[in-house]
């Protein structure tokens, strides 16, 4: 909840560029309210919700595609946050499906009076605004609606890597089959222009194709993909690679937890989530989301961590399903991954 001095921070979410109008001159024209950002789509509502942190979140039921419900989805799942929805029917279904994806109020759309409506509207924040809000993972769980947690198709691994990390990371990658039906990204923090070095020891002590995640590009089973120094990794719809440039998260950039809440967000149970040896807690939050969506975690123990730092704050978190020496990691993984490609149907 901001401050009592603190303007509250609204982040809106619509393509319609009329109601984008009328929600900002609401917004601005009154004392005590801020837009944080105007977004278009989901999976950037999800995103600005990490960046700008809005007290409240605004979206429109009428987004594209369904996009609107999916917005309600992704926020509550990823960072959760008081959403209010603008619906076209009070009454109606959609209305009530909002609410069970996790909105906490909605209200129509603005009809011809837009003054009646930015009252109503700036009324409804204010009350919202001091709301406390939970992970709402419900809606994540109905994949056969759900397109950006899918339960079909390979499972995806995401690790989580600081300090001692590169020599963790060799000896995980040599325990591992070259043909494992999973493809796996890696946050490895490491100073700038330390990236490419680190790619290909990594590819001659393991045998794997690891390389530097490029933009766009699909995750491919038996592949390890490296997030590039200054940007984020994230795993976005249909399980392509989107290298994100917006602010460092806790700090970091690229960012575990970023990472491996996308895993969370887009694979739902298909999602394998290893936080290995190193400084901070980056990767807790991002492990936790995954083992809430239903997918499986790991963290090295104390013993064979270089730096027990981050293991320590996922197990603290209540993140860690198993914690694994780094010699039995591989074996683990390996039994883990096999288990989560049977249950999806990517193992027959």
């Amino acid at each position: 909840m901001p401050s009592a001095r603190a303007a509250l921070r609204v982040l809106l979410v619509t393509a319609d560029p009329q109601l984008r109008v009328v929600l900002s001159e609401a917004l601005r024209n009154t004392a005590g309210f801020v837009v944080a950002g105007v977004v278009r789509t989901a999976s950037d509502s999800t995103r600005k919700c990490q960046d700008l942190q809005p007290d409240v979140v605004v979206i429109d039921s009428a987004l594209p595609a369904d996009e609107g419900y999916t917005a309600v989805q992704d926020v509550m799942a990823y960072r959760p946050t008081p959403i209010l929805m603008l619906a076209g029917a009070v009454g109606g279904k959609e209305a009530f499906r909002a609410l069970a994806m996790g909105a906490l109020d909605v209200m129509p759309r603005p009809g011809p009076d837009t003054e009646v409506f930015a009252r109503e509207l700036l009324h409804r924040l204010k009350l919202l605004s001091g709301v406390r809000v939970i992970q709402h993972v419900r809606g994540r769980r109905n994949k056969k609606r759900d397109r950006t947690a899918a339960s079909e198709g390979p499972p995806v691994v995401g690790i989580a890597a600081s300090l001692g990390g590169p020599r963790a990371l060799a000896i995980l990658l040599k325990g591992l089959p070259r043909d494992l039906p999973a493809p796996v990204c890696v946050v490895q923090h490491i100073s700038d222009g330390f990236v490419d070095g680190l790619t290909g020891w990594l590819a001659s002590e393991s045998g794997f194709s690891v390389r530097e995640a490029v933009d766009g590009e699909p995750l491919v089973p038996g592949t390890v993909l490296i997030a590039p120094s200054g940007k984020h990794l994230i795993v976005d719809e249909g399980d392509l690679v989107c290298l994100d440039d917006s602010v460092p998260f806790d700090g970091f950039k690229p960012s575990a937890t970023r990472m491996l809440a996308s895993l969370a967000a887009r694979c739902g149970p298909r999602a394998v989530g290893v936080v290995l040896t190193g400084m901070g807690r980056d990767g807790a939050e991002g492990l936790l989301a995954i083992r809430r969506a239903g997918g499986r975690t790991l963290a090295q123990d104390e013993a064979t961590s270089t730096v027990y730092g981050m293991p320590r704050a996922a197990v603290e978190a209540g993140a860690v399903e198993r914690v694994v020496g780094i010699e039995e990691m591989a074996a683990v993984l390996v039994s883990v991954v096999r288990e989560v490609a049977a249950a999806s149907g990517a193992g027959r």
